[in-house]
């Protein structure tokens, strides 16, 4: 049978425009479905204008620093307004460097919602169009639980388009996405406070890695609260919201942030005109080739729930587009290894094992750590510490994880991950000599294990 299209990808965002532009470049012949916006919710509701506010966080330190090394500053003035105008600005822009990005490869793109008929058709704004292969690239949704009073609450989805900034804000959640807006409102003056129904946050993360971000936001100011819930919001006369907590306390906030979770966005997709099944979380279950339980609709990205990262889904989207019609460049995406990091002020950055991970794999481990104040800061008040650890397997040798909390943690984690990637070995980082002076160079100069 003779197909409309090769491919149909439902979903421009970063996994999908990937797959599109190379399988484009492949030669095949590719359509693009979008609903809301060019580039998903990285490029517009994610990683790219909360790293901008997170730059704008960090000002109200670096104006507290300069004394220290004298620059005499007036009183500094934020205008949240300002902030948000110009991160729209450069959302718009990179919406159409994505546009331009598909069109100038040969992808065919439909802006409106598309919808799955059969597992070779998709309809959309009234047209039907038939396809070899059907790509699920819809991306994740932010949930807030259906509370007493959860409209009144916001998602990550609206903070991005607060028309102004909160005087106090209330953040939920203890995931990495709740960590980073926290911090972002504190930084930029609200009076913030951090509520989480667990022990402590970042769960999944080194333990030494949690521990020393919660004292470093206590340090700052940051209100966290464990072992905490949210059992209803009520909105005043004023305006202001009553949060009552599940353990009969009442706090009060102009903006409750819900960072509770995302679910896969597919509201509407036809999913039940076709075979494909779902997990027991909600995310599309596939194969390690992406291919869903219908031989001809594939899925990745946020969608699948495995690794919900950006970069991820890049990779995910290149290797179906290899398999499909370049398979001779075909190679599987290695989930080991994969480095990432926390804007929260202070960063977070890491790549491997966590220690706790590592016990549990049954490694005899070493462990090398650092806590020492930048030196940045030795000219200033400002008595933040960094933290810097190695997990290694005593046995081998090998470096099994690298983590670190401090400034431009994400940056330096990035080019360790690479030595990881490869396999190095302690004695690697013993023997590579450091870049003086940075605070980098202490991952080379940690000789004494934890407890040794």
């Amino acid at each position: 049978m003779a197909y409309d299209f090769d491919l149909y990808v439902i979903g421009a965002g970063s996994g999908g425009v990937r797959a599109a532009r190379f399988a484009a470049g492949f030669g095949a012949k590719v359509a693009v479905a979008e609903s809301r916006y060019l580039g998903g919710t990285c490029v517009n509701v994610g990683c790219v204008p909360k790293k901008l506010l997170v730059y704008g966080a960090h000002f109200a330190e670096d104006f507290e620093q300069a004394s220290g090394f004298g620059w005499s500053l007036d009183e500094a003035q934020f205008d949240w307004a300002t902030l948000i105008a110009n991160k729209d600005r450069e959302i718009n822009r990179l919406n159409g460097i994505y546009r331009n990005l598909l069109v100038n490869s040969g992808v065919t793109l439909h802006e409106g919602h598309a919808k799955i008929v059969d597992p070779h058709t998709v309809e959309i704004n009234g047209e039907r169009h038939t396809a070899k292969n059907i790509l699920i690239a819809t991306g994740g949704w932010p949930q807030i639980p259906e509370i007493p009073g959860h409209e009144h609450a916001i998602s990550s989805n609206q903070a991005f388009f607060l028309k102004e900034l909160p005087k106090r804000v209330l953040v939920v959640g203890g995931g990495y996405i709740a960590v980073e807006f926290a911090g972002i409102f504190h930084g930029l003056g609200a009076q913030t406070t951090l509520l989480y129904r667990g022990e402590l946050f970042l769960r999944g993360f080194d333990g030494s890695v949690r521990k020393h971000l919660q004292e470093e936001l206590t340090k700052r100011g940051m209100d966290l609260q464990f072992n905490a819930d949210i059992e209803r919001i009520d909105k005043q006369t004023d305006g202001s919201l009553k949060v009552t907590l599940k353990d009969g306390r009442q706090l009060e906030a102009d903006c409750v942030f819900y960072a509770t979770g995302r679910r896969p966005m597919l509201d509407n997709l036809g999913l039940e005109n076709t075979g494909v099944k779902l997990d027991k979380k909600g995310f599309v279950e596939v194969d390690e080739l992406y291919q869903t339980a219908e031989p001809s609709i594939l899925a990745l990205g946020d969608v699948i729930g495995r690794v919900q990262l950006t970069p991820v889904a890049l990779a995910e989207g290149m290797a179906v587009a290899r398999r499909l019609f370049k398979p001779e460049q075909y190679r599987p995406v290695d989930y080991k290894m994969i480095p990432t990091a926390v804007f929260s002020l202070p960063n977070i950055g890491t790549v491997g094992l966590t220690e706790e991970e590592a016990r549990e794999a049954g490694h005899e481990v070493q462990i090398f750590e650092s806590r020492f104040r930048p030196m940045k800061l030795t000219l200033t008040e400002c008595q933040e510490r960094t933290l810097m650890k190695l997990v290694v397997d005593a046995q081998t040798d090998k470096v099994l994880g690298c983590h670190m909390v401090g400034p431009e943690a994400g940056e330096i984690v990035q080019g360790l991950a690479i030595a990881l990637k490869a396999g190095a070995t302690k004695r690697h980082f013993d023997e590579t000599i450091g870049v003086h002076p940075t605070a980098a160079e202490e991952f080379v100069t940690l000789r004494t294990p934890v407890g040794a």
